[in-house]
């Protein structure tokens, strides 16, 4: 129904922790709203109408669930949990099937002054599969998405803003694939980290302070066809020895606006092994210092270019009628017209989905 909804927090202790050093490490939080061993569906009657205020660290908290959702809401209220080890978030998914869809994940603000981390927008733990689907996931305290412990998640067509933290981060041996969302306003855009596995495609990485995409660890990314603009230090990072990450079709462009804090002021930056990066028919242009470090430019080789991309709007990073990543994209792909591929977040076979709201046009 419509109305605002206010759980009161429950204090559990869990043996596991989702991002510790030792898994097996004892972990006190908070739940709002728990959901455990059942498959049920938490609907409201719209994002704008239905408020659950979860006053907890751990807010909607899903455990052995076959199946639950959540849908048609806004989670708020989060309060951050005094135990630094404890994965706070207004969602959070462990051993579970779970879908978040058409939400607002919002507010989660809460901090202390005594921990570093705050309240994220959604967390999946050991076992979890998420499928995370055109929700508004804004002014949270720490992640927005976070990954750990094996979960696995496709996130699409989301509005991840204003927050602290990444805007996704995907850690130990998580694996996701991220398609079309639009990430501003973090210390980090969209990171790798660990072990994991992740595809990025089609996303907007844009305005962040620190780097827009990194990979590091051991971990492996396929960054095709994202704009990756506008952020405070690096564009992209391949910042370990171990890593690997292939970039095709990517703008990666007017990058390093800040003082240097967590990688140089460039647009490609390797400080790993170079054999490890795989760069094809990208857009590398106009970043602060230069277009690329730790590596030879790559300008005229293997497709990448370096000119003005000729954006027809600064905000949807789509490509004017006269760009120069029109149909320049990898001959391996296309647009989903079938016609040659565009460089940037709006071609290859990734593009626009007309099944799904559009997140370049969410408020």
């Amino acid at each position: 129904m419509p109305g605002v909804f206010e759980a009161a927090p429950t204090a559990f202790v869990e043996d596991l922790c989702g991002n510790c050093e030792e898994h097996r490490t004892r972990v006190e939080a908070t739940f709002g709203l728990l959901v455990r061993g059942k498959s049920v569906e938490l609907r409201g009657s719209g994002a704008s109408e239905t408020t659950v205020v979860t006053n907890a660290g751990y807010g909607v908290l899903f455990e052995d669930c076959p199946w639950a959702s959540i849908s048609a809401l806004t989670i708020t209220g989060g309060r951050r949990d005094a135990d630094g080890m404890a994965t706070d978030a207004a969602v959070v998914v462990r051993r579970s099937s779970v879908v978040v869809r058409d939400t607002r994940i919002i507010d989660n603000e809460h901090r202390l002054d005594d921990v570093v981390v705050g309240v994220g927008g959604i967390m999946g733990r050991e076992g979890a599969q998420i499928f995370i689907v055109g929700n508004r996931i804004k002014n949270n305290s720490w992640d927005g998405i976070a990954l750990y412990r094996g979960a696995t998640a496709f996130v699409s067509d989301n509005v991840i803003r204003g927050g602290r933290g990444a805007g996704i981060g995907i850690t130990w041996d998580a694996a996701a694939l991220l398609q079309r969302n639009r990430i501003s306003e973090y210390w980090k855009g969209i990171g790798s980290f660990g072990s994991s596995s992740v595809v990025a495609r089609n996303n907007d990485v844009f305005d962040n302070l620190g780097w827009g995409v990194i990979t590091t660890g051991t971990s492996t990314m396929e960054a095709m066809n994202n704009v990756v603009t506008r952020n405070g230090n690096c564009g992209v990072a391949l910042w370990s020895a171990d890593a690997r990450l292939t970039l095709v079709n990517n703008i990666v462009t007017e990058n390093g606006w800040r003082e240097e804090w967590v990688c140089p002021r460039v647009g490609v930056w390797v400080n790993g092994d170079v054999r490890n990066l795989d760069a094809r028919h990208n857009d590398v242009w106009g970043n602060v210092e230069a277009d690329y470090a730790g590596l030879d430019d790559l300008t005229g080789e293997r497709g990448n270019i370096s000119v003005r991309p000729l954006f027809a709007d600064s905000l949807d990073f789509s490509l004017s009628g006269g760009s120069p990543c029109l149909d320049a994209g990898d001959e391996s792909t296309t647009d989903t017209d079938g016609s040659a591929a565009d460089i940037g977040s709006g071609g290859g076979p990734g593009g626009w989905n007309p099944g799904v709201q559009d997140p370049k046009k969410a408020p």
